[in-house]
């Protein structure tokens, strides 16, 4: 008998149990539901892998392609808050009830016999992308949850692959080192359609892999390139060029490397996407994306970001040594154990004078006493023997509330990590400080 349920949470809830494995690498069974599903997309569809600035990037198509006067949808995980935020169409978050025919749907389709058992997100992806296929998009953007080669949003074949940046993360399930790593990655190319590679320093696999299947590889440095002065910075293509053009909205250095493979993807599908320079402007001047080293100001000041690998942190440091000084930066920091945590705490460290370590509610997080005591190793052995308060907390928000107690007007606090942390904060909105002295 088909299952059904009135709210997206009980739909969610029944995703998290019909399968004995949270993470189950392979497209077999998720391509047989999809199979089933008659799921196709009519539209140009862009795929994106890489270890960071793969949110960034989706982001940047998508307000490209809403000022060209498209009409998009993305694909994006994991969430900050609500699930729903993994789907947008026409730049709005879809809402729960639009969710609810495709969970019945992908429901429907994978009992009949013989019965195919689906992980939580090879279920949800295949109701998002129903939902997509179904929108009447001009192009549909896919951020690819893990990996590439085998991840569920693999069973889609791409008009144009991006990869972007690629690093050390999720080496029990991908490989061990950037090589394995950027050929799962590569996974995601097809034979004779773009593939755009915005890591300046791409793993030999990735270029190897590209030129195996015929794909039209993209270099960084080769085919596309930037400059930029502290005014304004210009990009130049094959056979295209922007200057002069302002920062993108997104903050920090690393974004240029983002945006540079995101115009490079637009001129790759010029024929089949046109967009124009003032489409290109306005949306990288007006793009969004809450957590990736967003700056709430106030007094303290407050800066969120998902950074939760040594790569991401190391561009996250970089970001916060250029924000100027602060008297004290507190940060709230909480993570998976399976990162590789010790290296992140080496980097960012000298730049915190008050850790908050939290606790997270996953059985996959590191304790936040475990992380102070990774901490205080670290601490140890650092040239640095400064001052340098620690504290253990339940969740994110308590130790959120603990920092802005402790907090000056002209300080900053610095909430970084896994997802959970940055939307543990967020949960009941974007916090807006005002210095206990003002009130």
């Amino acid at each position: 008998m088909q299952t059904r349920f009135d709210t997206l949470d009980q739909w969610l809830s029944h995703c998290e149990q019909i399968h004995p494995k949270t993470i189950d690498m392979g497209l077999t069974r998720v391509k047989a539901v999809a199979e089933r599903l008659a799921l196709r997309f009519p539209c140009p569809v862009i795929t994106v892998a890489g270890t960071n600035g793969k949110g960034s990037t989706c982001a940047m198509l998508e307000a490209v392609a809403l000022e060209a006067g498209y009409r998009p949808g993305v694909f994006t995980s994991p969430h900050l808050v609500h699930f729903e935020e993994r789907c947008r169409v026409h730049g709005e978050i879809v809402s729960a009830a639009d969710l609810l025919p495709h969970f019945e749907a992908v429901e429907a389709a994978r009992l009949q016999a013989p019965e195919i058992s689906l992980s939580y997100f090879e279920f949800t992806t295949l109701a998002i992308l129903r939902l997509l296929s179904q929108a009447k998009l001009d192009v549909a953007i896919l951020e690819v949850g893990l990996g590439g080669r085998l991840d569920a949003t693999n069973m889609i074949d791409t008009d144009c692959a991006i990869i972007t940046s690629i690093d050390l993360d999720h080496m029990d399930l991908l490989g061990p080192d950037r090589e394995s790593i950027g050929r799962e990655k590569a996974g995601i190319m097809r034979p004779g359609k773009p593939a755009i590679v915005s890591d300046p320093v791409p793993p030999q696999s990735v270029i190897d892999y590209a030129q195996s299947i015929g794909a039209d590889l993209w270099r960084f440095g080769r085919d596309f390139n930037y400059e930029g002065d502290k005014q304004q910075w210009s990009w130049a293509g094959r056979g295209r060029r922007y200057a002069g053009m302002a920062y993108p909205a997104l903050r920090g250095a690393n974004q240029l490397v983002n945006a540079s493979g995101v115009l490079a993807a637009y001129e790759a599908l010029r024929q089949v996407l046109p967009v124009t320079a003032q489409a290109v402007r306005n949306g990288l001047a007006m793009v969004e994306l809450p957590g990736r080293f967003q700056i709430v100001p106030g007094q303290p000041a407050l800066v969120l970001d998902v950074a939760h690998n040594p790569h991401a942190i190391a561009a996250l440091t970089a970001n916060l040594d250029a924000m100027g000084y602060f008297p004290t930066t507190h940060a709230i920091f909480g993570a998976m154990h399976d990162k590789d945590l010790t290296p992140m705490l080496r980097k960012v460290g000298p730049l915190v004078d008050r850790w908050y370590f939290c606790d997270l509610p996953t059985d996959r997080a590191e304790k936040a006493a475990d992380l102070q005591s990774k901490w205080n190793a670290v601490h140890l052995l650092s040239d640095q023997r400064r001052d340098v308060a620690t504290a253990c907390y339940p969740d994110p928000m308590a130790a959120f509330q603990a920092a802005v107690e402790a907090a000056g007007p002209a300080d900053r606090i610095v909430v970084f990590g896994s997802f959970y942390t940055v939307g543990g904060v967020l949960k009941d909105g974007v916090p807006r400080l005002d210095a206990k002295h003002l009130n």
